[in-house]
């Protein structure tokens, strides 16, 4: 076999084997792109189309690869990606004008008496209605900033914009904590789809909307078949703070049959979550399956980065002057999310045109105090490095080195197992990018064989569960 063509040969072995495990059609979507480019001992190196790709699979069939792998290659078998090369890529932090609110075209409801609609989103009393779409044209893509935090929902909502409900990402389910931009993404993959296709149908509503229109429709009014009717005539559903119909008794059901007909019928559907689809409570069981049939992600809390485009894309389009230091200085202090980023900026503007004080950073210090404050005690990545480094007793400069000492590498591993146990709203690349710049591969790694070792080795197992401990009781202190 040549040299040239055994890369070839390993990957239709590999791709034969994968066929087997998985269903036809992730297989189709997240392995036949795949391109094996070299083999070099037990290293396969492949091109994948994005880092949205990569990452997708490495969260979703990370076990099926590494086993699959080892058995084509060898035990000793390691996977690199090499990601496509893009000409063009849509920007995604220029600053929109704010536009005028997206309106559907009129649809027909058919033999369903319009007079009788108790759906506050219908006009009563026409033949053809129209239905607000209820999207507000601020929250569209090119008013959302793009960061390691949120770059793999955004992906996948570009993607969904193109062609609703002919993805594999159907349905999206977006979930995070308050003020990580799920509301905002949600709308602004309806916005580009009413934009690109005007005749779709495209409907936001609230979890607590939604429940309130169905006890509106079943209770008052005795007409849940119009009901029913007018939501399956919808072609973009996008439903934010579904955690909402948790008890929500009657309407779970609703939904359940909205979803399959308009699943089955082609209909994009996206929903936002504080909280992945397992920890729903209450929820049917049938439900949160159908939650899971096409792709969830999750918000992170945004890096330094992100967080400083975001105030300089906030102050670009309201057309503010105010300095990069005062920016930086807000963005290096308020960490928790979008939400108070924006409050802190807005109150620094707000206090300097009404006080007539220079925006400057002893201003936004005083400002943003409050919200320093709330979070002083947080555990963060820092806070974990120190205690990793206090219980080893070796210095912040040697954890995040490139020392290949054991008590080092493992030191690291554990800071960055700690951290990814620890900050459910932290990315992989965030916590890689805080511990030294490594990748996500290798807090993956890190995290891994932080889980191996704690499994096999109770000294090890120690180390970890002690430093975990150091930090809740300072959290508390």
């Amino acid at each position: 076999m040549n040299g040239q063509a055994k890369h070839i040969d390993i990957w239709n072995d590999f791709l034969h084997i994968v066929e087997r495990i998985i269903e036809p059609r992730p297989f189709t979507t997240w392995f036949k792109p795949i391109k094996p480019l070299s083999l070099e001992g037990p290293t396969l190196t492949v091109e994948v189309p994005s880092d949205f790709f990569r990452e997708f699979l490495e969260n979703q069939y990370l076990d099926v690869i590494r086993m699959t792998l080892r058995r084509v290659i060898g035990p000793d078998a390691r996977l690199i990606y090499s990601v496509r090369p893009v000409q063009t890529q849509p920007a995604m932090t220029l600053n929109a004008q704010y536009g005028t609110a997206p309106v559907n075209k009129a649809v027909s409801l058919g033999n369903l008496r319009t007079d009788s609609i108790t759906n506050p989103l219908v006009l009563p009393g026409l033949k053809k209605v129209e239905i607000d779409p209820r999207l507000n044209p601020v929250y569209c893509f090119e008013n959302f900033v793009k960061g390691e935090c949120n770059q793999m929902g955004l992906s996948a909502g570009v993607s969904i914009a193109e062609a609703p409900g002919k993805t594999p990402f159907n349905p999206l389910f977006i979930f995070g904590g308050p003020g990580l931009g799920k509301t905002h993404l949600a709308q602004a993959i309806g916005i580009a789809i009413h934009n690109k296709f005007p005749d779709l149908i495209v409907l936001y509503v609230t979890g607590s909307q939604f429940k309130s229109q169905y006890v509106d429709a079943t209770t008052v009014h005795n007409k849940l078949n119009d009901f029913l009717h007018f939501y399956m005539k919808i072609d973009v559903l996008i439903i934010d703070d579904i955690q909402d119909l948790q008890t929500a008794g009657g309407s779970q059901g609703a939904l359940f049959n909205i979803f399959n007909h308009l699943h089955q019928n082609g209909k994009q559907l996206v929903f936002t979550s504080d909280r992945p689809a397992v920890e729903l409570r209450n929820f049917e069981a049938r439900m949160l399956s159908r939650f899971k049939w096409g792709l969830s992600v999750r918000l992170d809390r945004p890096d330094y980065a992100t967080r400083l485009a975001m105030l300089k894309a906030r102050r670009d389009r309201e057309g503010v002057l105010i300095s990069d230091e005062v920016l930086e200085y807000i963005a290096a202090h308020v960490k928790s999310n979008f939400r108070e980023l924006e409050g802190a900026l807005v109150s620094v503007m707000a206090h300097a045109t009404l006080t007539h004080q220079e925006n400057s950073v002893e201003l936004a210090a005083r400002i943003t105090e409050n919200i320093i404050g709330e979070d002083a005690g947080d555990i963060n990545i820092a806070r974990i490095q120190d205690s990793v480094c206090e219980y080893f007793n070796i210095t912040r400069d040697e954890l995040l080195s490139s020392s290949r000492k054991r008590q080092i590498v493992q030191a690291r591993q554990i800071s960055m197992y700690l951290s990814r146990n620890l900050l459910t709203n932290c990315s992989l690349a965030t916590i890689g990018s805080e511990t030294g710049g490594k990748d996500h591969a290798t807090v993956l790694h890190a995290c891994n064989t932080v889980s191996d070792l704690m499994a096999t080795d109770r000294s090890f197992k120690r180390y970890v569960t002690d430093i975990e401990a150091s930090l809740a009781t300072s959290e508390n202190l």
